[in-house]
């Protein structure tokens, strides 16, 4: 198995960052939510906002993950299922349901969870490298926050969306909002 370090080398920024504040004893601050019965959470510096679910446009021929768009104060946002993504069930949205609101390369997308629990800080001491299984099966995952009861999944926002994905949204994002355009004139 490979040492901590390996895992640094590999990391994103962000997940090096999380590493090498484990040396100086920060605290790590993150938004966490729930998908099933697993917590995961992102880092705060990385959420712009989480809203309530509203009804979203949908995108033809948009990878299945992508459940569509919104128009968040002018501004027309991508929505990514995280259900469909980590390849879980599918359940039907209720009144927990939220959208959390991230940045990812200057751009701007939301990520449908299950609820939103709390914001966390979490000792970076306490954060360690995902368990290598596979080449892909913890490709999201930049580390495994320790809590007294419970283990937190924490995700890589820049590891989740590939350029070729962004490209697909953003192009279907415009083509939306094209259309809302010429329907409102």
């Amino acid at each position: 198995m490979p040492t901590n370090e390996s895992f640094a080398s590999e990391a994103t920024p962000a997940a090096s960052a999380q590493i090498d504040a484990r040396a100086a004893g920060d605290l790590l601050q993150f938004v966490s939510f729930r998908l099933g019965k697993e917590d995961f959470g992102v880092e705060i510096l990385r959420v712009q906002e989480i809203i309530r679910m509203q009804d979203l446009t949908r995108i033809p021929n948009a990878p299945s993950s992508i459940e569509g768009v919104i128009n968040l104060r002018g501004r027309v946002i991508p929505i990514i299922g995280l259900r469909e993504r980590f390849g879980l069930e599918s359940r039907p949205q209720d009144r927990e349901t939220r959208i959390v609101v991230v940045e990812w390369k200057s751009e701007v997308f939301g990520f449908v969870v299950d609820s939103v629990s709390e914001v966390l800080r979490i000792a970076a001491a306490t954060v360690e490298p995902p368990p290598r299984l596979s080449k892909r099966n913890n490709e999201y995952v930049s580390g495994v926050g320790k809590l007294p009861s419970r283990l937190i999944l924490l995700l890589d926002v820049d590891r989740m969306m590939s350029d070729v994905e962004m490209a697909a949204i953003q192009l279907g994002a415009a083509s939306s909002a094209a259309s809302e355009e010429t329907l409102v004139s």
